[in-house]
């Protein structure tokens, strides 16, 4: 209704209202690393432990060194060169023959810090949790669904809209082909339903469009037309407590599961408990 009009509009009641978003074209990883192969030698040989680096492209000319899921250097092409730096901000130092030893000293540290049995009062082990969650299930994400196929799996999916920049947590597809948009809190977060609803929706919106094999997604996958499941992960002695109160506002349509991990996340995620949206569970 325009009061100042005084006219009516019919409105579709199943409009998500101003939800068009852009979809970043999905970066070639084995081929960024093999284009920085040379920045990945040097920095896997200054390390404690090669094998517990991560490494993600975000662009074709940039690729991260993480440990679980905290950035620690990153090699960039510039002005026809690679360059590698580390540290972050105002601390972002270039790698170079004299700054070697501090990178050295700083890898150390985070090495012997940032594990399951850590110190969980060190500022490195305690970083960045939902980042170190999301690493372990990419890892290993058949630990909170069996049916999802693990050779695709996304995370940090950006997908811009005219007024922000959303970055979906997990994207992957079950093996009939259905995706499966998983939303992740290392802590209790009230947040939680609503993130996940939002990141559903834009998934949804590209996949009706048929955008996400067309930007390099789920190559040679052929995908499900469904509409995509949203799991919601969380410890599950930390879930908001208003967490179900949220849920139940949620559409019956939308196939959601609320899958409670045991505390101990950081030595593997493993599920403890499952809640599924009751009207789907009962036709189930």
């Amino acid at each position: 209704m325009d009061e100042r009009e005084q006219s009516l509009e019919v409105m579709d009641c199943s409009d998500r209202g101003n939800i068009a978003t852009k979809l970043v074209r999905a970066v070639d990883q084995p081929a960024a690393r093999e284009r920085f192969a040379a920045s990945v030698e040097h920095v896997l040989a200054l390390v404690p432990d090669a094998q517990r680096v991560a490494l993600s492209a975000s662009s074709p000319a940039e690729l991260s060194f993480r440990l679980h899921g905290l950035e620690f250097a990153r090699a960039r092409w510039e002005a026809g060169a690679q360059q590698i730096t580390f540290g972050a901000g105002a601390h972002e130092t270039a790698l170079t023959a004299e700054s070697e030893p501090l990178f050295g000293e700083l890898a150390a540290h985070l090495f012997a810090a940032r594990r399951a049995d850590g110190e969980r009062r060190d500022a490195l082990f305690r970083m960045q949790p939902e980042r170190w969650l999301e690493s372990l299930v990419i890892e290993n994400v058949c630990a909170l669904d069996s049916e999802i196929d693990s050779q695709h799996v996304y995370s940090q999916v950006p997908a811009f809209s005219s007024s922000d920049r959303a970055m979906i947590d997990v994207l992957a597809a079950k093996h009939d082909g259905r995706l499966c948009v998983i939303e992740l809190k290392a802590d209790e977060d009230i947040h939680l339903p609503l993130q996940g609803l939002d990141y559903w929706a834009r998934v949804e919106w590209h996949h009706s469009r048929g955008e996400f094999q067309r930007c390099g997604y789920f190559a040679q996958r052929q995908l499900s037309p469904a509409a995509p499941l949203l799991l919601l992960v969380a410890p599950a002695l930390h879930v908001h407590p208003a967490t179900d109160i949220l849920l139940n506002y949620l559409s019956p349509e939308i196939d959601w599961t609320f899958i409670g991990i045991d505390e101990r996340w950081r030595e593997g995620a493993r599920a403890v408990f499952r809640k599924r949206n009751k009207s789907l569970a009962a036709g189930a």
